[in-house]
C-alpha cells in the first residue's frame, strides 16, 4: 500500500536543522495537515557493521516523521511539538540504494496525546519498515 506523498515543505515553515539532526543529515522534505516526509541521503554515516542501515537510525526517521505528521499548524507563528511516549518499529526489509524516505500519518488523538504511524522505503520503493506511535504535544521551549 502506497500512501500520496505529503506536500512540499512550505518554505515559511521550514526550520532550521537541529544538533541531533544536523548530526544525522535527514531533511524535512514535506510537511502538511496529518503528514510528514522525512528523507536521509547519502546512508555512509548511518550504517552498522555490516554496511546496511543501522536499525536505530531508520528508527529516528519514522519517530521524526510521525511527530512531525502530529504537529502540523500550518502557521510559522503557532509552532506545535510533540514527544514520542511510545514507538514500535517492525523492520521488513533490507534498504538498498542511497536514500532513505520515511512518510508519517497522524492517525487520531485528542487535545493532548496523538496516534500516528509511518513506512520506511527506500529509494526504489521497498518497503523498509513501518511503526505506529503516540505522542504528547509540548510547548515550546524559549
Amino acid at each position: 500500500m502506497s500512501w500520496p506523498p505529503a506536500p512540499a515543505i512550505a518554505p515559511e515553515l521550514a526550520e532550521p536543522p537541529y544538533p541531533f539532526q544536523a548530526l544525522m543529515g535527514f531533511q524535512v522534505t514535506g510537511w502538511g495537515e496529518g503528514c510528514a516526509r522525512v528523507e536521509l541521503e547519502p546512508l555512509d554515516a548511518v550504517e552498522n557493521r555490516h554496511g546496511i542501515p543501522h536499525g536505530g537510525a531508520l528508527s529516528v526517521l519514522l519517530d521524526t516523521a510521525m511527530g512531525y505528521a502530529g504537529s502540523y499548524t500550518g502557521d510559522a507563528g503557532n509552532r506545535l511539538m510533540s514527544m514520542t511516549l511510545s514507538m514500535t518499529v517492525n523492520f521488513q526489509g533490507q534498504a538498498r540504494g542511497t536514500r532513505l524516505v520515511a512518510e508519517g500519518r497522524k492517525t487520531g488523538g485528542g487535545r493532548k496525546t496523538f496516534f500516528a504511524e509511518a513506512r520506511l522505503t527506500d529509494e526504489h520503493g521497498t518497503l523498509v519498515a513501518t511503526a505506529t506511535g503516540v505522542f504528547r504535544y509540548r510547548t515550546p521551549q524559549a
